[in-house]
């Protein structure tokens, strides 16, 4: 067996199931098989082999899912991929051949079932990694962060349960004034670099990661800039953040046969660890840009959310939307909620008449980070916070957001009800960073770090 050519990625991981993505290699329209084998830390036996069955229709990639598992447990597993001499063998069959297994040995842990147990999450956005003709210039600069996040998280207290990629993973268009990716494959090439990187590689192996893409993973602020010939494009990009990005997370079902069902409804979706609940949302796919009804997010989605907020019992209830939720931007900010005023005022309104208490907005996309709390004239009760984490690497066409960068002066919404106003509750961060969330008993505490690790503030948020 060979070493896989892109992973193996961990992604959504629960108390007893986890799901591993991997890419092997094309040969020649022989068959290809992947394969994971596992064991509890320490012991003796691996499992049997768990294999999928690799075709060029998913770039040679598949999500093995690994069923069963302990609670919060330790586990170390193997990963592979290849292809058997017999030209008919089956998922089943080779189960039996004596494999070769790569002697590469990769770890993660099962989710703890202790429902107040402090829990830990690493939080970042906006990986720049400029490609030319299919190769990383400097990738490095682009890469380096990740050894950051890892050696961070093999000293954490409390472990730290996965990471949350918010947007811009990869850049479609980084080239877009010279010669933009349109083609399938060159969407694909990108994807294929970045998640091989050292470093990353080394820290969604052992770390699951979940993800949600923003613009640049198809186009810069799209769909605003949509023209009639970017169809070929979307279609294009879609298929490959389906693959790479969508295929391990639970936007996929879980069916009753243990296996990952094919069909995705949509990209938005939720996670709960303990009292502490997610959810991920499309704020990318499913605008809607015509006057008579404005909506970042689509109907079912907006709908999803509320029913969401209202009813879940979670203590702590994070929703990622990959653009800024608030503070607006001065200029520039029609890409975010800023352009969607009478959605943002539904949720908030929402929040605040059904009284729901310890509510986060996690966002990226604007290359600064910061926290904001966000409070109501009228209703002391109210109170909603936004984590800002971005970017993890910069490009050097980009400027960083300042705190000048911000409206900060003037209340983001004013009702017959009383007048929302926010503040910022953090310095502004504008450097490659990324975001050590901690959540106790007590409070929420936000740690960012710079791109070697070294710690650039702390803020702590009381939990009501």
């Amino acid at each position: 067996m060979f070493k896989p050519t892109v992973g193996p990625i961990i992604g959504h991981t629960t108390t007893n199931h986890a799901r591993i993505f991997l890419r092997g290699e094309s040969q020649n329209d022989a068959l290809v098989f992947a394969g994971i084998r596992y064991r509890r830390t320490g012991e003796e036996y691996w499992s049997k082999g768990a294999f999928a069955k690799l075709t060029v229709l998913r770039d040679m990639s598949d999500v093995i899912a690994l069923n069963n598992l302990t609670t919060d447990t330790d586990y170390e597993y193997q990963a592979g991929w290849f292809s058997p001499m017999n030209p008919v063998h089956t998922v089943e069959s080779v189960q039996e051949l004596p494999l070769q297994w790569p002697r590469e040995i990769y770890r993660f842990r099962t989710q703890s079932s202790k429902t107040t147990k402090p829990r830990a999450y690493v939080v970042g956005s906006c990986r720049y990694l400029r490609m030319t003709a299919g190769i990383a210039s400097a990738p490095h600069l682009g890469d380096r962060i990740f050894a950051s996040i890892t050696s961070l998280a093999e000293s954490a207290e409390p472990p730290v349960s996965a990471m949350l990629m918010t947007g811009d993973q990869i850049y479609v268009d980084d080239l877009n004034l010279v010669a933009p990716d349109r083609e399938y494959k060159d969407i694909l090439s990108k994807y294929r670099t970045a998640f091989s990187q050292p470093h990353i590689s080394t820290l969604m192996s052992g770390m699951p990661t979940y993800m949600i893409l923003d613009d640049h993973e198809i186009e810069d602020n799209w769909p605003a800039n949509e023209s009639k010939a970017d169809a070929y494009l979307y279609k294009n990009a879609m298929a490959a953040y389906e693959l790479y990005q969508a295929s391990h997370s639970p936007a996929h079902e879980l069916l009753a046969n243990g296996q990952i069902s094919r069909k995705l409804q949509q990209y938005w979706y939720q996670f709960y660890e303990g009292d502490i609940e997610w959810f991920i949302t499309d704020s990318r796919t499913r605008r809607n840009l015509a006057a008579s009804d404005r909506r970042i997010l689509d109907e079912e989605q907006e709908q999803a959310l509320f029913k969401w907020l209202i009813n879940s019992p979670a203590r702590v209830k994070f929703v990622v939307t990959s653009v800024m939720f608030y503070p607006d931007r001065k200029f520039n900010g029609d890409d975010a909620w800023k352009a969607f005023p009478e959605q943002r005022l539904r949720l908030l309104e929402t929040i605040r008449t059904h009284g729901i208490k310890n509510v986060f907005f996690i966002s990226g996309d604007v290359h600064g980070s910061l926290t904001s709390r966000l409070t109501h004239s009228e209703d002391p009760d109210f109170e909603v916070h936004t984590l800002v984490s971005s970017p993890l690497c910069n490009s050097k066409l980009l400027p960083y957001a300042k705190a000048s960068t911000f409206i900060l002066d003037q209340a983001l919404a004013r009702t017959a009800a009383g007048d929302y106003r926010h503040e910022l509750t953090s310095d502004v961060i504008s450097q490659d960073n990324f975001a050590h969330l901690v959540v106790d008993a007590e409070q929420v505490r936000v740690n960012y770090h710079d791109r070697d690790g070294q710690l650039l503030q702390s803020i702590s948020i009381k939990l009501r």
